[in-house]
């Protein structure tokens, strides 16, 4: 028995093995790919480098179920294993068991991808015993009640299926799986003025709301989105395992790093295609928005994003998954990512500017701003302006508020959260539906005048009306404050665009 992997989801296969009297030929059928189809001569070398027979008959493996297309090279393992079974070579009872892996002509176990959703998906059927390669053997103890045996080669394989050298079960060091204090690149405390935006992004952070940036180059956007991971509360077990299940589909997992526990933080460029942004190809793959789950995705210079590749992020940004449909099938992969924007506010970048002069004209800073559609421009929450930084500022001795200090206040709006959604699906308050935000973001009779009055003001959405709302319940919940009184509403407001006429 062994594993394909579906999107982020593991199913079960069956290898199977006829020998048969005939001229020497080796088959492979079950809708296998190029990949598999090399794995014969991968196998046949194997066995006869790991001082075994290659038994010279008419051989036919068959991946069952035949209808499900399989992919990669981690079959190789099985169908050696399944070779030896069937020519007698070796006697064991593999019922109970998984194997996974691909092998080296010279019969060492070599690392597979997506090991993690495998070994899920093998104890949820019942299985008890997984035989994995040895590198990968830290990743699949991430999975308990589940027997993991590494096998750093096929001799070394054979030999503890005949019972001649036991392979003793990895045992995960539980040191290496503790929340530690992660290391980040960035901290605001060396980020010098630009208070106001680090205020909009401890509020975004704490309610996991999408934020633009907006200013003059060199003004500090692209430093503040980069320190942005560094005030975001530690990942959950429950999140760090989601993150890893994709990264390891991917193959981006890091040998030495079984479980992923810092957030992450994708940084795509804007040439990007649109399969690369969102997930695709003829066969699935998650793309950047997906490996930015739990995490954040900073497009830069957001204005240069192809358009398609902008309007599609329309969806994930309310749903926070995206579905990827193709002639055989549809895969979802998750997507509840913050997306952090930074734009400039013209071509040349100086509109606005109180020291340098704008060169563009007046329609032109309009077409320019209207790369952004209105739609999408809905769909984020904090819209801010980053102006150009003074030179006192710049040359002070001082340090800011460190991140360290930021994020012990995110991570306590967090826990409110965590304990308001108990037994739901959300995790923050920028995920609420309009049924939470009626139940919970509930304004006195001042706030609704306000808000009254900036809904016919700025001409707000519905959707503008319920954002406004889930950002003033983010705010109260940094404070430590059950209700929304009109200065977190009032807070929230001043976060909506200004866009020129």
């Amino acid at each position: 028995m062994s594993c394909a992997v579906l999107g982020l989801e593991g199913a079960i296969i069956q290898v199977e093995i006829d020998i048969a009297p005939g001229l020497p030929s080796f088959a492979i059928v079950g809708l296998p790919d190029a990949a598999v189809q090399e794995s014969r001569e991968r196998v046949r070398a194997a066995i006869r480098n790991s001082g075994l027979a290659f038994p010279m008959k008419r051989l036919t493996v068959n991946l069952a179920p035949a209808d499900l297309r399989k992919e990669g090279p981690a079959y190789d393992l099985p169908i050696a294993v399944g070779i030896l079974l069937a020519s007698e070579q070796i006697q064991a009872d593999a019922e109970d068991s998984l194997f996974v892996g691909e092998l080296s002509l010279d019969g060492s176990v070599r690392h597979s991808d997506g090991v993690l959703p495998m070994i899920s998906v093998g104890r949820e059927k019942g299985y008890r015993r997984v035989f994995v390669p040895a590198s990968d053997a830290p990743e699949a103890a991430l999975i308990r009640d589940l027997e993991i045996i590494p096998v750093a080669s096929l001799a070394e394989l054979v030999g503890h299926l005949r019972g001649e050298v036991i392979i003793a079960p990895f045992a995960a060091d539980p040191e290496r799986l503790a929340p530690l204090d992660p290391v980040y690149p960035m901290d605001f405390a060396h980020v010098r003025g630009q208070e106001h935006v680090k205020r909009a992004l401890e509020v975004a952070a704490a309610g996991s709301h999408n934020v633009l940036m907006s200013g003059p180059p060199g003004a500090g956007k692209t430093l503040l989105a980069r320190a942005l991971p560094s005030i975001l509360p530690r990942m959950t077990i429950e999140e760090a395992l989601e993150v890893t299940k994709i990264y390891s589909v991917n193959g981006l997992l890091p040998p030495e790093t079984p479980l992923i526990l810092q957030r992450p933080f994708r940084s795509p460029h804007h040439t990007i295609s649109h399969a690369g942004l969102v997930g695709g190809g003829r066969w699935p793959r998650p793309g950047e928005i997906s490996l930015a789950h739990r995490g954040v995705l900073f497009l830069d210079e957001l204005p240069e994003f192809g358009q398609q590749g902008l309007e599609v992020l329309r969806q994930p940004l309310e749903d926070r998954i995206i579905t990827i449909s193709r002639a055989q099938g549809s895969l979802t992969f998750p997507a509840n990512f913050m997306l952090v924007g930074a734009m400039n506010p013209c071509p040349c970048g100086f509109w606005g500017d109180p020291v340098k002069e704008c060169t563009c004209s007046p329609p032109l800073v309009s077409r320019y701003q209207k790369r952004i559609s209105g739609p999408l421009l809905d769909r984020i929450d904090i819209h801010v302006e980053v102006p150009r930084v003074e030179y006192e500022k710049l040359a002070g001795d001082g340090y800011s508020e460190p991140s360290e200090a930021i994020r012990a206040r995110v991570e306590r709006a967090r826990e409110v959260q965590r304990r308001r959604f108990t037994g739901t699906r959300f995790s923050a308050n920028a995920d609420m539906g309009p049924a939470e935000v009626r139940t919970y973001c509930e304004l006195d009779d001042p706030g609704r005048s306000l808000l009254r009055a900036a809904m016919q003001q700025m001409q707000m959405s519905a959707r503008a009306f319920h954002r406004v709302l889930k950002l003033a319940r983010t705010i109260a919940d940094l404070v430590g404050e059950e209700g929304i009184t009109t200065a977190h509403l009032a807070e929230a407001i001043q976060y909506r665009p200004r866009r020129v006429q």
